[in-house]
């Protein structure tokens, strides 16, 4: 499982480091491949094997759903294979770069299956909103039995 965070700099290829950490449950997994994609203001980078699973529920959505459509367009479409180089990092493609809004510093964030790609002042402002309403997320997770 992918938790924690930590700060990386992103160097002027779109390349960042992967920790070593999260190497290790990539390559436990059988599979170094990650599959990089657009997700809110951030990218989510799931291992390989994860993300079929994911692909595989999805496509037993209804087709003629708008929202799933819609969905599929963002999240699907914005999807790009990434493997690890030799010294543990990943090529984030432009047009993924600029959808994030990445600059110099950004800090990989586990969420468990998957890990997201965050601009570093990005992510101190979500993580800001996320304090101001914890009561609130509390409450939602306390309602799902955690």
């Amino acid at each position: 499982m992918f938790r924690g965070r930590s700060l990386h700099l992103l160097d002027q290829k779109g390349r960042i480091s992967i920790p070593t950490r999260f190497r290790e449950i990539l390559k436990a997994g059988g599979d170094p491949r990650l599959v990089v994609t657009n997700s809110e203001d951030c990218l989510a980078a799931y291992p390989y094997e994860e993300w079929q699973r994911f692909e595989e529920k999805l496509s037993q959505f209804s087709q003629v759903d708008r929202e799933i459509r819609s969905f599929k367009r963002f999240f699907i479409s914005g999807a790009c294979e990434c493997s690890l180089d030799s010294q543990g990092r990943i090529l984030i493609p432009p047009a993924l770069r600029e959808f994030a809004g990445l600059g110099k510093e950004v800090i990989l964030a586990g969420q468990l299956k998957y890990f997201e790609v965050w601009d570093k002042l990005k992510l101190e402002e979500e993580l800001k909103r996320a304090q101001q309403n914890l009561l609130a997320l509390e409450t939602k997770v306390a309602t799902l039995g955690l």
